[in-house]
């Protein structure tokens, strides 16, 4: 009895698996000789160089110290380390041998050409939202890169995570496919900003929790998340920053890094200014600022942006003459000197921290790591550096976080802020 029980929970388990497998399979599709850079069009190259910044391919798909668009790039989830793939035109490494067809498959279905499935890391959640027009401009872009050979390399992830068969039922539960669709009750600039931040730019891929299988969290999104060991705030009206994100805020942020309001980017999101947006049109980023600032409520609150300023440049002035604080007088040792304002305004090339989100955020991560580490000429108003104080202990760094919590919030105290330095610490400056 027990031996037919056992055939049988055998037979279930085979026809189970051999379903599975027939529901997983996907048919690869025939490889192409490499198309000449000449069968496409110089103003439809072009319009793939711009896509191709706005969704980040060079920022994902380049190792560091690595040549453009091979590959290797770290990408670490909770479940292991994933490598970005080779998307460079070498028909043996890279995606030369895909026709237009495997390219737009593996965008809109996360499926590559051979026929296995892509890990989400890759953001076939979002590009699938893309015309056929941008989705044909982007290969034309990829296919007239310079090839180069360059192996994947192997992913970190532990068996079964690393059977790619398995994302099949990962795209069952949380992978449904839409083309984008405008509201018709927006406008057209609107309607252009949610194409671009739902889809090509995939914002919600880093300002969105995500769920215990790594999927988006739809009922939260873009309610801010951690990413590579930084925090992406909030970009709906639970953001904390005192001073409201209005259209002109969000602009002057996308455009140039530079918010008179709001400080500079850093941490994952500087190349995402720099690098990413730098070649769309004003429009595209007025439209962008658009989306956003309805999101997240800004224009409602444009009226509040005055008092706000005029209490962060008042909290400026406190401490200035406690010697006898400790705390007080570290900060006025190594920060104030930069970041003080007058009564004239803040001046968006020395952030008034009353008004900066890191240290109006819950988790203190952001201020940390930049006050650790601080920001390259690279980072936040270009040219511009600001030093980071390393040298300093883990308990200097925690009272200067203190502090600023303390005087230029009314939100309560962060906890244990000596041991989430120390931990800050031990990860090392990571990808900024």
């Amino acid at each position: 009895m027990i031996k037919r029980g056992a055939l049988i929970l055998v037979a279930v388990l085979a026809v189970g698996l051999a379903g599975f497998a027939a529901f997983a399979w996907r048919p690869a599709i025939a490889r192409i000789a490499p198309p000449a850079a000449s069968s496409f069009s110089p103003q439809l190259v072009a319009q793939g160089e711009i896509l191709a910044g706005a969704g980040y391919c060079a920022t994902c798909h380049t190792a560091k110290g690595g040549k453009p668009f091979a590959g290797g790039y770290p990408m670490q989830t909770s479940f292991g380390t994933i490598y970005s793939s080779n998307i460079t035109p070498d028909p043996e490494t890279g995606v030369g041998a895909w026709s237009q067809a495997a390219f737009a498959r593996a965008m809109r279905q996360g499926v590559a050409q051979n026929g296995s499935h892509l890990f989400p890391a890759f953001p076939y959640d979002h590009f699938n939202k893309l015309t056929d027009a941008d989705i044909a401009a982007l290969y034309a872009f990829i296919m007239t890169r310079p090839p180069v050979s360059a192996p994947p390399v192997r992913n970190r992830l532990p068996f079964p995570l690393n059977i790619r068969a398995l994302q099949a039922g990962w795209k069952l539960l949380f992978f449904h496919p839409q083309p984008f669709a405008p509201n018709p009750a927006r406008g057209a600039e609107w309607n252009r900003g949610a194409y671009l931040a739902e889809g090509l730019s995939h914002c919600g891929a880093c300002h969105t929790p995500r769920n215990a299988l790594g999927a988006e969290r739809k009922d939260k999104a873009y309610a801010g998340a951690p990413i590579d060991n930084w925090v992406a705030p909030p970009l709906t009206r639970a953001n904390p920053s005192p001073a409201p994100w209005t259209e002109d805020e969000l602009f002057a942020y996308l455009r140039s890094g530079v918010a008179r309001y709001h400080g500079v980017s850093a941490g994952p999101m500087a190349p995402v200014v720099h690098a990413g947006l730098s070649k769309l049109p004003d429009s595209d980023i007025h439209a962008l600022a658009t989306y956003f600032g309805e999101i997240g409520g800004g224009q409602a609150r444009e009226a509040d942006t005055g008092p706000v300023v005029e209490k962060a440049l008042a909290a400026d002035r406190l401490g200035t003459g406690l010697q006898y604080d400790a705390p007080a007088r570290l900060y006025a040792a190594a920060c104030a000197s930069c970041h003080y304002n007058n009564a004239k305004g803040p001046n968006p090339l020395r952030p008034d921290l009353a008004l900066n989100s890191a240290v109006n955020l819950d988790d203190p991560t952001n201020l940390i790591r930049v006050t650790l580490y601080g920001l390259d000429a690279k980072s936040g108003a270009p040219g511009i550096v600001m030093p980071g104080f390393a040298r300093f202990s883990d308990a200097d760094v925690a009272r200067i976080a203190a502090y600023l919590r303390a005087t230029r919030t009314t939100k309560a105290p962060w906890p244990d802020l000596e041991k989430k330095v120390a931990a800050i610490r031990a990860q090392g400056k990571g990808k900024e």
